[in-house]
């Protein structure tokens, strides 16, 4: 696996840098890889603009900042308006259909949309949205196993929410799934 770049963006609240967090952590701990995570919020704790970059690697990571990512999960309209430019021309566009419509996309570019926040509330809890994605870009990317993604999550969500995120992950992995035709 070459290095892949990856940008994660939306509003503070929505747990943008959470999920960047899982997706480093099941690739540097239960993957065996190589990862770096850098993250950029605004002042307020909820609502400004917050996004997390990853890099991913078999090999060392040299530079720990995205300067063209192959992916960008976006979560909100800002973030897709500020990052899809940068995003490479053979790249992955992520979003969130319900609250995000991509700017006009190059030829190459690939694009997944989810209803995670619709999914999230079918789960009784809109917080986990971000758990949901994760799931979904887990299975179409398979950058992280499926089952590290599993062990990050209940590494890292509070204990009493487990349960819940993990229900999350798999709707959002098994949605995936579904568009890949498995």
């Amino acid at each position: 696996m070459a290095i892949t770049e990856l940008r994660f963006g939306g509003y503070g609240g929505q747990g943008v840098i959470m999920a960047g967090m899982i997706v480093g952590k099941a690739a540097v701990i239960f993957d065996g890889k190589n990862s770096t995570l850098t993250q950029t919020f605004g002042p307020e704790a909820r609502g400004s603009h917050c996004s997390c970059q990853v890099i991913v690697s078999d090999k060392r990571i040299l530079y720990p900042y995205v300067t063209r990512p192959n992916i960008l999960v976006t979560m909100s309209q800002d973030a897709c308006n500020l990052f899809q430019p940068d995003l490479r021309e053979d790249g992955m566009l992520f979003f969130e259909e319900s609250l995000v419509k991509p700017l006009k996309l190059s030829a190459g570019i690939r694009q997944y949309s989810i209803p995670a926040t619709n999914m999230a509330e079918e789960l009784g809890r809109r917080l986990v949205t971000n758990i949901v994605m994760v799931g979904f870009f887990t299975a179409i990317t398979g950058i992280v196993g499926a089952e590290s993604a599993r062990q990050a999550i209940s590494s890292l969500v509070p204990k009493n929410t487990v349960e819940l995120n993990l229900k999350a992950f798999t709707s959002g992995y098994e949605h995936g799934q579904k568009q890949l035709g498995r």
